[in-house]
């Protein structure tokens, strides 16, 4: 969120307006970063006005699903091996972000892994932009699948079934073996980044 933050400050210092939204919890860790209060509203639960004041908070909040620790809210608050469930909590909370596009009408949208984003801009004519401050490829490898997996059967992958790369994965170099795989699901994320990073550079 850091990032996005940084970003919006960006964007901020040539005039744009922008409304963050992100999980309460988060708006701790963000707020002082804003150097912009007056441009920057932050968004972080639901009730109250869904009509942004420049500069103002409110709240968007992130709901609960099985298999996540009670209060999670950000991959900060999970091992790596659950993010994918965060993901599909962070799903539920298509309605309410829904309502806030179409009453706030933005001209751009900055998304990282909502990938319904795009269809609920479409409506109030949005651009788009799909921002992640981590490798594609360990999107693919594993948030994705993984994610796809909670919800068609609500099972956890297998360290076997994360190696084997999802059907149009583009390389077959760039890809998890098994002990990776185990090592991404057992909460070691940095040899997991450490090692696909490897394999990009050679």
């Amino acid at each position: 969120m850091t990032a996005f933050l940084h970003l919006s400050n960006k964007l901020a210092e040539k005039g744009h307006e922008i409304v963050f939204l992100l999980p309460k919890k988060a708006l701790d860790q963000v707020k002082p970063l804003n150097l912009y209060p007056n441009l920057i509203t932050f968004h972080t639960q639901s009730g109250g006005p869904q009509f942004f004041k420049t500069g103002s908070v409110h709240t968007i909040s992130i709901p609960h699903v099985k298999g996540l620790p009670p209060g999670a809210e950000t991959n900060s608050d999970v091992p790596f091996f659950l993010t994918h469930l965060l993901a599909v909590a962070m799903n539920q909370t298509r309605p309410e972000e829904e309502t806030i596009l179409r009453t706030n009408k933005p001209d751009l949208v900055f998304y990282d892994s909502a990938d319904w984003i795009p269809e609920i801009a479409k409506p109030v004519y949005a651009k788009i932009v799909c921002y992640n401050t981590f490798s594609a490829a360990s999107i693919a490898l594993t948030l994705v699948p993984a994610a796809e997996r909670e919800i068609i059967d609500g099972k956890e992958m297998s360290a076997e079934e994360l190696a084997k790369p999802s059907l149009g994965y583009p390389s077959s170099k760039v890809v998890l073996l098994v002990h990776e795989a185990k090592a991404s699901y057992g909460g070691d994320t940095r040899a997991l980044v450490l090692s696909l990073m490897g394999k990009l550079l050679r």
